[in-house]
């Protein structure tokens, strides 16, 4: 069977986890989490970068930091995952869902100024597929009606917009390393700001509240507890693991890039016979291989084409069921405008195995599959 995703290992993971081990040094902000810092703060160019234990912590954060009142609004599209919507709904935010673009699968950018009204606090893009949404547009309107733009890059490490990292544009970035990611460390993630304001109060929340990293680089003589927060810190074994990815971020990416770009030519007779669609990349975006998926033409065209694969040896997956239609969607949120395409898209879409490290033989095999799907059809 050929997996849909393999954790990536690049060979120096177990030196560093016994280097932490051996300089008994385990919990949060040691050695290893201070040169991811570093590392991620150099690659996306952000004044601050925290390692965090998973996304959905960085976005908490984000949503304490947004000082949500019961009742503020917070704008995203609804196809994205759980923890975009729970860490503002958390703080008693309406969650705002607005339909998405059928190319890219972001929130359309044209359909958001609609949703603003004056309880809206912030806009939380999701760049899906580690594809980018329309910044521009997005950080325009924030700066029309003085809003917060908070970035869910869980799936867009590497990946740019007109040479902007993702996770750098907005207010906030999350950035996303489970084990499904192009880097990963099992569980975790990291939280990154531009925002100077931000960057104190976010150490702080990240420390249950209290005060510990200034004490620890001297600046205050005892630490206390000061804030609301959490234990968002991550282990340095965490931390250690992620460090030997990151070195190796290029040749992680690239080789992602080599399979994503194999797939997209190998499907062109399949597009252009108009049997399937394949993802779509602005010119002006540059993304990191994260997924590569497939539409189909209906949902039950998509279960038999997923049933077939697996028969066949192949692991496919489809996605996100959207959230506006969920039971906790319906409670804490709503659909603003028409659903022209979050849920139709959503139930055409299947995504091909994709990791790094994936032989050439598989990749093969993946695509084979699939046009010995549409011959079986009889669409080819």
């Amino acid at each position: 069977m050929i997996n849909f995703n393999v954790p990536p290992l690049v060979g120096s993971e177990i030196k560093y986890i016994k280097d932490a081990i051996e300089k008994h040094k385990l919990c949060g902000d040691g050695t290893f989490t201070s040169k991811c810092n570093h590392l991620l703060e150099e690659l996306t160019g952000t004044k601050k970068a925290l390692l965090t234990t998973s996304c959905t912590h960085a976005l908490e954060m984000a949503g304490i930091l947004c000082d949500l009142e019961e009742g503020d609004e917070v704008i995203m599209p609804s196809y994205t995952f759980v923890s975009t919507a729970n860490a503002f709904a958390l703080r008693g935010a309406k969650i705002v869902f607005v339909d998405i673009r059928p190319d890219t699968m972001n929130i359309d950018e044209k359909l958001i100024e609609e949703a603003i009204t004056e309880r809206t606090k912030a806009i939380v893009p999701v760049h899906y597929a580690g594809v980018s949404c329309e910044m521009d547009k997005i950080m325009e309107l924030a700066k029309k009606y003085n809003l917060y733009i908070v970035e869910d890059a869980a799936q867009g490490i590497g990946s740019s917009y007109r040479d902007k990292p993702l996770g750098a544009i907005g207010d906030i970035g999350a950035l996303s390393f489970h084990e499904t990611k192009n880097l990963s460390c099992g569980e975790g993630g990291a939280f990154l700001t531009n925002r100077q304001e931000f960057i104190t109060r976010a150490e702080i929340i990240r420390e249950k509240g209290t005060n510990r990293s200034q004490f620890f680089r001297g600046e205050v003589d005892k630490y206390t507890w000061c804030d609301i927060g959490s234990s968002y810190l991550p282990s340095e074994l965490n931390a250690a693991y992620l460090l030997a990815q990151l070195e190796e971020i290029n040749s992680i990416n690239k080789n992602r890039i080599e399979t994503w770009n194999y797939y997209n030519g190998a499907f062109e007779e399949l597009v252009q016979h108009k049997i399937i669609e394949t993802p779509v990349i602005p010119s002006h975006c540059i993304h990191n291989g994260h997924m590569f998926w497939l539409k189909v033409k209906h949902l039950d065209e998509r279960a038999k084409l997923l049933r077939f694969l697996k028969e066949n040896g192949v692991y496919a997956v489809f996605h996100y069921i959207p959230l506006h239609s969920s039971i906790a969607g319906e409670k804490l949120g709503r659909f603003h405008g028409n659903d022209l395409y979050t849920t139709k898209e959503s139930e055409r879409l299947l995504r091909l195995p994709m990791y790094y490290g994936l032989a050439p033989s598989d990749r093969v095999k993946v695509v084979d599959s699939v046009y010995k799907f549409y011959k079986k059809q009889g669409d080819l």
